[in-house]
């Protein structure tokens, strides 16, 4: 009943916040995102670090089709499951400085959001997991389209047409998958039962292009990645902390729980094509990123940069790559959502994102010129931060795979500092101008918001064992099932 806690909380807790007037939804749904990170640490503190999966649930769904309702937590799974109950009260915490229309809508949609990544995180089954991956799509719809800037239905239209188009390349992928499977009750759409289907290679192939489409445009990996600079920069900052700092990371989930299992020769043959484009993706990000004078898109296609060396590990199908792609999406999601608030921070006060209209913010805000170089070095993978253990474990990943593709990933270290060192130099030094001479230094909620960012980000870096051992049965289990 604990994993099906995780979904039912926010989601009830949305509901109640959808209820209740404006002035008091804030409070509500902070108070139910804390009950959820309570139970996330219950679950966290209670797991067996072994490949098993554990806290199931399973209730009948489609029974005459064999579907069910069901979801449990495995070490890939319980990483994720801490991210989103461990972010999603400091995204709430993060708004409490701004007014929003609707705020009783407005939070209850980040609730409802919460609720979707959970199941997606925990589902055993396809079904589940295609439900709760598209229902995740709805909250953040709406949060770009009411709440976002001046092009937001242009470019929130964009967003939701490019991901239910790569979504029902999934569908048909699970619904031909179980038709594939044969059981004593009929057909069934465990995903434990996909794993053990036995296809030839060129249905594999199939299969992996229909699989690799969806979670590529949701992460993105080059060339799916065109909607997601514009919609992270017209969504409001919680929106985009949502999209970068969690839901990217389905993606991800989804090639390690779905493609390296169930399509070994489909790998065998589109594998290497799959970390070209995402290594492709490393580099014009990160050189995209390096010319922006917007705050928020040079994130943005930082983001996108990160992301594709993540893809590139998972691909390498090494327990380096795979392990370092987990421990980045953690570090990544921390990092992001830390650096988003603080361009949101500056932003507040400034009413300006552009670069080149800000400077000398570091002579008057001594604490948010610390909070934002520790989040900008952990982004950059300095040593001792929480970024540099999985960037290395990645980067070991693909060399094993391919020394040049490895070669040419790790051009990342040097882009990243490039860009996110000009971030923080155009910002915070020189000398002020117009926009930053009256520049106030941080409130108590926003310190509140850096300080458990901050924290991870040192946890993380000088105690990386802490999540890489939770992962490790459940990763090493699932590459023995990698098989040509």
């Amino acid at each position: 009943m604990l994993t099906l806690s995780l979904i039912l909380i926010p989601l009830i807790a949305g509901v109640v916040s959808l209820s209740t007037k404006n002035n008091s939804a804030k409070q509500l749904a902070l108070a139910g995102a804390v009950v959820e990170l309570v139970l996330a640490i219950v679950i966290f503190t209670q797991f067996q670090s072994n490949a098993s999966q554990q806290f199931g649930f399973s209730y009948p769904w489609i029974k005459s089709a064999g579907i069910m309702f069901a979801g449990a937590i495995d070490g890939i799974s319980l990483l994720l499951v801490m991210l989103t109950a461990f972010l999603t009260p400091l995204i709430i915490l993060s708004t409490f400085r701004q007014p929003y229309k609707n705020a009783s809508a407005f939070y209850a949609l980040i609730l409802f959001m919460q609720s979707a990544l959970m199941g997606v995180f925990t589902a055993t089954d396809a079904f589940l997991f295609y439900l709760f991956f598209e229902a995740a799509l709805i909250p953040i719809y709406f949060l770009a389209a009411v709440w976002g800037g001046e092009n937001r239905i242009k470019v929130t239209f964009k967003f939701f047409v490019y991901t239910i188009f790569g979504s029902l390349f999934m569908l048909v992928a699970l619904v031909y998958l179980y038709y594939q499977t044969t059981g004593s009750q009929g057909h069934t759409s465990e995903i434990s039962a996909f794993y053990k289907l036995a296809l030839d290679a060129q249905k594999q192939g199939w299969i992996f292009w229909a699989f690799f489409i969806a979670f590529a445009i949701k992460m993105p990996v080059f060339p799916f990645h065109t909607w997601q600079p514009d919609t992270y920069t017209e969504s409001p900052t919680p929106a985009t902390m949502l999209l970068a700092g969690i839901m990217l990371k389905m993606g991800v989930y989804g090639v390690i729980r779905f493609i390296l299992p169930i399509v070994p020769l489909g790998l065998q043959t589109w594998g290497t094509t799959a970390i070209v484009l995402s290594v492709i993706g490393i580099v014009y990000g990160s050189i995209i990123a390096i010319q922006q004078r917007d705050m928020k898109r040079l994130i943005a296609y930082s983001s996108f940069a990160h992301v594709g060396l993540m893809s590139a590990g998972v691909f390498s199908q090494t327990l380096s790559g795979v392990q370092g792609a987990l421990i980045q999406m953690l570090a990544h999601g921390i990092n992001v959502v830390g650096l988003f608030f603080i361009v949101e921070i500056i932003f507040s006060r400034t009413k300006t994102r552009n670069l080149d209209q800000l400077g000398g913010i570091t002579q008057r805000t001594p604490n948010l010129t610390v909070y934002f170089m520790i989040l900008m070095l952990g982004s950059v993978a300095l040593p001792l931060t929480n970024g540099f253990v999985g960037e290395f474990l990645l980067l070991r990943g693909v060399y094993e795979s391919n020394i040049w593709l490895g070669a040419v990933a790790g051009t990342t270290i040097i882009l990243g500092a490039v860009y996110m060192l000009r971030l923080f130099q155009k910002s915070m030094f020189g000398t002020k101008s117009s926009f930053t001479e009256h520049f106030a230094d941080l409130s108590s909620s926003e310190r509140a918001v850096l300080i458990p960012l901050v924290v991870m980000v040192f946890w993380m870096g000088l105690y990386p064992n802490s999540f890489l051992k939770l992962t490790e049965p459940a990763v090493s289990n699932l590459l023995q099932m990698i098989h040509y």
